[in-house]
């Protein structure tokens, strides 16, 4: 006979304890109707955080609606700031689609922003076709991006280092490479700006046409918007019906699976990283050629941060990025017109803090569950 026999059944006691699993489903029109829950429910929280600060929730987001898509130039400022936000967004959830963390599209956009400015100050000639010229920015921007994606891919497939930490910190490397140019060999009378590009390197504007169309007079949107539009929908196309597009999502799915199956991850890691980079140093051309129409210190008011939350939010669908950009192009328009400031930053906080709780929930769920212990 035991000791614990002879002084009979050890005591015991329920407590209860939290417990994390994931769902073994998830309902399809949930997965759909997720991202609008969640922006509204971002709303929600944000204007309790309005009123926390003493204004109007309702007037706030009346205004910043109003300012924003109220009129065709509020449209015309909206998609000013979406062209970026959709490009690197495409480039963003590319790489995740293959779980991939590109969290340094910042740094790229400003490579491929100073290689384009490159191409139009100093190595093409200002009688250059306009075509030309802009082709070859944007070729130079691509190509600027994909190098600054490059190093960071070529890292995390040979020497498997975590790419979260080589892309964010190339992104510091590369706004002290453009500061160094701007304030330096660039600088215009030594401010932190280029000279202004030749008239050929600028995107054209809806407003360049307002003699044949008036409808568009004053309109400062550019022709980036097409460009934007047209690599979302070939991106979408390649990612559902090429062979290519079926090995990102195996490799994203199980790159056990996928190594198995005689898919190069080495090779794709590379290549996502270097088209990433590439989608964000367009747009950093874009924006230049589009917008500023010269290099200086700060043009980005954080696109390749913002992209990440786009990309996140639009479920890494290229053809949902464009509303979900318009979105966050319109807090940027609305945000920086009303006051207090920085309601455009806190409500990118808020939804970025929502969606990634929401998704979470999405995938897990908590449980409330009883266990016996020793007393």
């Amino acid at each position: 006979m035991t000791a614990q026999s002879a002084l009979g059944p050890t005591p015991e006691k329920t407590v209860t304890r939290l417990r994390i699993e994931q769902r073994m489903e998830q309902p399809t029109w949930l997965r759909y109707a997720s991202p609008i829950i969640l922006v509204g429910a971002a709303l929600l929280v944000g204007a309790l955080l309005l009123r926390l600060a003493g204004a109007n929730p309702w007037f706030v987001y009346r205004q910043m609606f109003s300012i924003a898509f109220g009129s065709a130039y509020g449209w015309s400022d909206t998609t000013i700031k979406a062209v970026p936000l959709i490009v690197i967004g495409l480039g963003v959830a590319l790489a995740l689609r293959m779980r991939l963390f590109n969290v340094g599209a910042e740094g790229q956009f400003f490579i491929g922003a100073f290689m384009a400015t490159g191409v139009a100050l100093y190595i093409l000639p200002t009688n250059a076709p306009a075509w030309l010229m802009l082709l070859a920015m944007g070729l130079g921007g691509f190509i600027g991006g994909a190098f600054w994606g490059f190093i960071p891919g070529i890292l995390k497939a040979r020497l498997n280092v975590n790419e979260i930490i080589t892309t964010l910190m190339l992104t510091y490397v590369a706004v002290l490479w453009n500061n160094y140019w701007v304030y330096g060999p660039w600088s215009e009378r030594g401010f932190g700006m280029t000279s202004t590009f030749p008239d050929n390197a600028w995107m054209p504007r809806f407003t360049d046409y307002a003699e044949q169309i008036p409808a568009l007079r004053g309109m400062t949107a550019h022709f980036g918007i097409f460009v934007a539009i047209v690599l979302a929908i070939v991106m979408w196309i390649l990612l559902r019906s090429s062979k290519w597009g079926f090995e990102i999502s195996v490799i994203g799915d199980n790159n056990r699976a996928a190594r198995y199956a005689g898919i190069n991850l080495s090779r794709n890691i590379i290549l996502v990283m270097m088209i990433s980079g590439g989608f964000a140093g367009l747009a950093g051309m874009i924006e230049v050629a589009g917008v500023v129409h010269r290099l200086q210190e700060r043009f980005s008011p954080g696109y390749g941060f913002t992209a990440i939350i786009i990309a996140w939010l639009a479920k890494l669908n290229p053809l949902a990025i464009i509303p979900v950009a318009y979105l966050f192009g319109g807090l940027l328009v609305g945000g920086d017109a009303i006051q207090p400031a920085g309601v455009a930053a806190m409500l990118q906080g808020v939804i970025l803090f929502v969606v990634v709780g929401g998704e979470m929930l999405l995938t897990y769920r908590v449980r409330l569950e009883k266990v016996a212990v020793a007393a």
